[in-house]
């Protein structure tokens, strides 16, 4: 039995690396194969049973709610968090839809991510280890990770570019894992988010990650691609028919 009835979809980023497509249209719209990368993950939630779904916009908006509305959602419950004045990034835009959902786990994806990760089972390694948050993260090569302990708990995060790195908990050992933009959250966790305006889940997470339980569900197994540029279309369709 799924214990997760409701979703939220990160859509309101402005796509920059996806230019031109994203100079008239939102990322969200770009098609795979004939369907969106919207309608595909509000179907791929549906796979795990949730139908209820919040979807958060910014970037040209009107188009995102006008293709919810001819489609009727694809046949689920999109509630909408309007982000039209300011993008509020991903910690920012969870932190704004909080009143829209209900009480209970909410199980979050980027709109550009397109996986087969299985649900079901991310969803009951969450229900097992009762984190405040489940991270989907693999052992793909990545410019930034995040850092976990021998028990898949995050304790910090790492940019190889740069250097940069921000430690939660000393660890002995430190296992730099790609996160997936694909994770679940306990309902105990939004009233701990501390952070106002514009801001990433990351830093939420680093942060959290100090006194509580944010655990890593390695999906090295899965298919995955992160359909973040223009390039990615072609390689994505190949994957995902």
């Amino acid at each position: 039995m799924n214990t997760i009835s409701q979703g939220m979809i990160f859509a309101a980023g402005l796509g920059t690396r996806f230019k031109p497509w994203t100079d008239q249209h939102p990322k969200a719209l770009a098609v795979v194969n004939g369907k969106s990368l919207l309608q595909r993950n509000i179907e791929y939630l549906q796979q795990a049973g949730i139908y209820k779904v919040v979807v958060n916009v910014h970037h040209f908006a009107d188009q995102i709610l006008y293709a919810l509305r001819e489609n009727d959602g694809w046949g689920s419950t999109i509630t909408i968090s309007d982000e039209t004045d300011a993008v509020l990034e991903t910690g920012g835009g969870l932190k704004k839809a909080a009143p829209l959902f209900d009480q209970g786990p909410v199980f979050i994806i980027n709109v550009d991510i397109l996986t087969d990760l299985d649900l079901g089972a991310m969803i009951r390694f969450h229900d097992v280890e009762a984190p405040l948050a489940t991270l989907a993260i693999s052992n793909r090569a990545s410019s930034r990770y995040f850092l976990f302990d021998e028990n898949n708990a995050l304790c910090g995060w790492r940019n190889v570019k740069t250097g940069e790195e921000k430690i939660s908990r000393q660890v002995a050992t430190m296992i730099p894992k790609a996160f997936s933009g694909v994770h679940i959250i306990s309902p105990d966790l939004l009233p701990l988010i501390s952070q106002e305006g514009k801001f990433s889940m990351v830093d939420v997470y680093l942060h959290l990650a100090k006194e509580h339980a944010i655990k890593g569900y390695d999906h090295s197994y899965s298919k995955f691609i992160d359909v973040g540029k223009p390039e990615a279309v072609a390689q994505a369709e190949s994957m995902f028919p």
